[in-house]
């Protein structure tokens, strides 16, 4: 006696339809992610951006050359920023400007005006930050200071110019 089973009882007949099933629900997962998740904007005109770049590295030769220093503190629970800035020349702004990158999405980037004290301590508030390695930049319109801070981990950061070819150049005091 030979009894035939109904093809819906055959595991092979569901590995064969389990394969192509498995392959369309990975494309709807991808198409629904592709729709809801936001893409950085890539920047259009290159020579402008790198015009841009050679202000920003004379603004960092600035800060060496005045020698400034931040020590910036980041309390993500009360989220209070405190920045004391230290220079040679002890010239403090009124205002100065710290900017939050995030490192993949240019939508979460905060950009945040801190006011002097007059203690030499600038204070200022952030928004929510979601766990990251942020990029820092500590700025006016002469100078700029950069660095990288993991949130909310890291409280504490300490911001000094950035290398530029032209200060390391061999030879130079």
């Amino acid at each position: 006696m030979n009894e035939t089973k109904p093809w819906y009882r055959e595991p092979w007949v569901w590995l064969m339809i389990a394969l192509p099933a498995s392959a369309v629900i990975g494309g709807m997962i991808t198409i629904y992610l592709a729709i809801v998740s936001s893409d950085g904007l890539v920047e259009d005109d290159y020579y402008k951006r790198g015009k841009t770049i050679n202000l920003e590295l004379a603004r960092d030769q600035v800060a060496a050359h005045q020698e400034l220093q931040a020590i910036v503190g980041i309390n993500t629970q009360t989220r209070k920023i405190t920045v004391r800035l230290e220079s040679r020349d002890h010239v403090h702004p009124q205002r100065v400007r710290l900017l939050l990158l995030h490192p993949t999405r240019a939508g979460k980037d905060q950009r945040i005006q801190l006011e002097h004290d007059g203690k030499g301590v600038y204070i200022g508030t952030v928004r929510p930050v979601e766990p990251a390695n942020w990029h820092v930049q500590l700025e006016t319109d002469d100078w700029r200071l950069s660095g990288r801070v993991q949130l909310p981990r890291q409280a504490t950061l300490i911001l000094v110019p950035q290398d530029t070819p032209s200060l390391n150049a061999p030879g130079r005091q």
